[in-house]
């Protein structure tokens, strides 16, 4: 039940940003786009590591 809930709330929080300014949105993707694999892999892992942080510091 709450990987559910998790996962309703990720795509909650994924669709704010196209939802409230469609041109930043855009204009985020193509940067992301430019960006080469290394840096796009180690904003994936920053943000995965930062995740799992929070999530372990509000469930203990």
């Amino acid at each position: 039940m709450e990987l559910w809930v998790a996962l309703s709330l990720m795509l909650v929080l994924e669709g704010l940003l196209p939802a409230l300014s469609p041109g930043l949105f855009r204009q985020a993707l193509v940067t992301m786009a430019q960006m080469d694999e290394r840096a796009l892999r180690i904003s994936g892992l920053t943000s995965m590591a930062l995740g799992a942080v929070l999530l372990y510091l509000i469930r203990n």
